[in-house]
């Protein structure tokens, strides 16, 4: 398993170049390390973010499930969309509403064809809300299928 966490993971992460605004580094309560999040405040509404993570060496005809921590807090706070480089044109995974201010855990399976996922992004999507922020954290790619919970 790899571990892209943001305080302490090997993982290689870049903003995008072409998008409204940047994901920014935000403490944790706890005070151990930090995650990325978009406070609800930034850019305006509809703008985008992206986070990208770069895989490089994923093998061929492989199955990996990448299990991530998201939170999405704050009344239309916006959309947290990912997108995996192979198959740019729909998210393979969205969420555009938290029902508190709690950390939750999404899981996507990767399946590996002769074309290999190179990258994973994260995109934010600016709400109409003021207050709150879309928060990422804990990201982890494992190989095989995503486990139950």
């Amino acid at each position: 398993s790899v571990d892209c966490s943001f305080s302490r993971g090997v993982c290689d992460w870049k903003q995008d170049a072409d998008d409204d605004f940047d994901w920014n580094p935000a403490d944790r309560d706890r005070g151990d390390g930090y995650y990325m999040a978009v406070p609800a405040f930034v850019g305006h509404k509809n703008d985008m973010g992206r986070l990208k993570l770069l895989l490089t060496d994923l093998k061929p005809k492989t199955s990996y499930c990448l299990i991530f921590s998201y939170r999405l807090a704050g009344e239309k706070v916006g959309k947290l969309r990912v997108f995996l480089a192979n198959k740019k044109t729909a998210p393979v995974w969205e969420e555009n509403k938290g029902k508190d201010e709690k950390w939750r855990t999404g899981k996507i399976e990767i399946f590996q064809g002769a074309e290999t996922t190179n990258s994973v992004t994260f995109e934010s999507e600016r709400g109409k809300g003021k207050t709150g922020e879309i928060g990422v954290d804990n990201v982890i790619l494992i190989s095989g299928p995503c486990p139950e919970d």
